[in-house]
Parts: C-alpha cells; sequence; structure tokens
C-alpha cells in the first residue's frame, strides 16, 4: 500500500495502519460512526468509518494497529479516508517502524548539537543550570515529540525543534552583538523541558494527568524554581530564565502567563512560532504538487499556502 504522504483523491487503499485517535458519533438518524486518524511513518490522515458496530467499535482503538479498506475522498479541500471494513492485525504480522515517524535529522547529530550549545554556555550560573536540567530529563529529552499533533509530533521532535531553534538563536546573536547570547540559548534549550512530563512517549504521545492539568509551561518553571533552590542559585539569572519559559508563547491567549519583557524572551516567542510554522507548512508542502494549493491549515490563520513550481 501507498504511504499516507502519496495518498491521492480516488485512491482505493488495504493495509495497514495505525489509530492514533478515534472518537464515536451519532447522527441525526442515530446511527453511530467513528472520527479516526491513521498513521503511518510519513504522516497522518483523517478518516471515517459510518455505521460501526461493536466489533469495528473494539478494533479501532488508540495504538491498535488495524487492516483498513477504504477509498480517499476530498471534503473541504482535505483528504480523508472513508473506512469501508477494517479488520485485526497481530503484533507479530507488522514492523512497527512502518507507523513510528521519527526526526528526519539522525539522532546521533541532534546529540551532538546539543551537546556543542550545552558546552558553549559561558555564564556560570545559566550553564549550571541548564545542564542540570536539561540532565535530569536527558533520556526523554532526546526521545520525546514537541507536539501531538501540527509539528514536530514525530520521536525526537523535541530535540530537533530545540537545536533548530538554537541555530536561528546563534544567527541572530551573531546579527545583533546586544543579545545575551548565552541567555537566549538557554532559554531556548529549557523552554519545552516540560514536555517530557507533559507527554507520555515518543509513541502515540498522549497529554498526561500532568499534563492536562498543569501544562508544559507552567511544569519547566516549577523544575526551574526547584532546581535553583537546589543549586542556590542567588542571580538575576534564574529570573530572567522564568521569565522566557513563562512568556515563549508570546500571548495570553496562546496560554502564557506573562508577555514577552525582554529582549530574549522576545526573540524565544519569535523563533519558537518561527520554528513551529516552517515544520507546518513543510509538512503541508509533502503533499502538495508543484504549482498549486496546499488545503487549508488551522494552525496557519486557516490559509491555504502555494508550492511554487521549480525554477
Amino acid at each position: 500500500m501507498k504511504w499516507i504522504k502519496d495518498f491521492l483523491e480516488g485512491d482505493l487503499i488495504r493495509g495497514p495502519l495505525l489509530v492514533v485517535n478515534a472518537n464515536k458519533g451519532v447522527t441525526n438518524n442515530g446511527l453511530a460512526y467513528m472520527n479516526v486518524t491513521l498513521q503511518d511513518k510519513t504522516g497522518t490522515i483523517e478518516a471515517k468509518k459510518w455505521d460501526i458496530n461493536e466489533v469495528d467499535a473494539a478494533l479501532i482503538n488508540v495504538g491498535n494497529v488495524i487492516l483498513v479498506d477504504g477509498v480517499v475522498l476530498n471534503y473541504r479541500d482535505n483528504l480523508q479516508v472513508k473506512i469501508r471494513a477494517v479488520s485485526k492485525v497481530n503484533d507479530d504480522e507488522f514492523d512497527a517502524t512502518r507507523f513510528t515517524m521519527a526526526s528526519p535529522i539522525p539522532l546521533p547529530e541532534l546529540e551532538k548539537r546539543l551537546d556543542g550549545y550545552l558546552n558553549s554556555l559561558k555564564d556560570k550560573d545559566i550553564a549550571l543550570l541548564t545542564k542540570t536540567l536539561v540532565g535530569k530529563y536527558y533520556k526523554s529529552y532526546i526521545a520525546y515529540p514537541a507536539a501531538v499533533r501540527n509539528h514536530h509530533e514525530f520521536a525526537s521532535g523535541l530535540l530537533h525543534h530545540t537545536v533548530s531553534m538554537a541555530d536561528l538563536g546563534e544567527a541572530i546573536a551573531n546579527l545583533y552583538p546586544s543579545v545575551d547570547r548565552d541567555m537566549l540559548i538557554a532559554g531556548i534549550l529549557l523552554h519545552d523541558l516540560g514536555k517530557t512530563l507533559e507527554l507520555s512517549g515518543p509513541i502515540i504521545p498522549k497529554y498526561t494527568l500532568e499534563g492536562k492539568l498543569i501544562g508544559h509551561i507552567s511544569i519547566t518553571h516549577a523544575e526551574i524554581q526547584k532546581s535553583i533552590e537546589a543549586l542556590k542559585i542567588n542571580s538575576e539569572t534564574a529570573t530572567l530564565l522564568s521569565h522566557m519559559v513563562l512568556s515563549h508563547h508570546g500571548k495570553y491567549e496562546y496560554g502564557s502567563p506573562v508577555l514577552p519583557l525582554t529582549r530574549e524572551a522576545y526573540l524565544l516567542s519569535v523563533i519558537d512560532d518561527l520554528d513551529a510554522k516552517m515544520m507546518i507548512l513543510d509538512k503541508a508542502y509533502e503533499q502538495t504538487p508543484e504549482g498549486e494549493f496546499s488545503t487549508r491549515i488551522y494552525a496557519m490563520d486557516d490559509r491555504s499556502f502555494y508550492k511554487p513550481k521549480k525554477r
């Protein structure tokens, strides 16, 4: 079967896919159906199964690999699978790597880049605090995704997102000497640390109870405060880094309890947004032929973006 990224309108599909989301619904006529998100290592696609029965409901569960028989339709400018039938796939009948998206950059390279940034921090307090926190959650930090969906939602996505942002931060600090380079890089390395506790893991990530009730911004802030006390750091550094974490979503309506009020905090919010948006566009363009517009992208103000022809 084709990979999801290669699906086209009208394709008939029959093959194994991973269920990463599933919700039941009822039509106006009282018939049960399911909204499903299916995944392979190239991406995800929304799907619907109409007239579900008890067997369907038992099979279409998050985390299950199911054999899908369906057709690819275009619904409101988005591709969607109409599932005609599903059946069970035994654990020994599929390769799990087929369904797990991973960073396009090999993990050893990402780790090397991370180590380079950690070892480049010259400010004593910044280096101590940053290395301590990254080291505390290192195993999860290098393996977890950066989100459940939308951007960097693959294994090692958090690390990929972080080092890409650090590359941007380094370039900006070189362009504008007035920027506190160590503060900016440390803020980048720490800003999403709480996602190692907000999310359940690298495969079929879900929000944990702490993630749902507290969120990664508050989790990271709490971790910084605990480390400050344990390391007995009394300088302004800790307050500035906490401010960067708390304000990195840039706006109240995006979840930040405070707005960026330092140069480095503002840059962190801009760099974070830029890197996320570029990844979102990359995903959309992967499924868009040259010379055509992408499907509407909710995270980009519900706009469709044009993919220019190669020159």
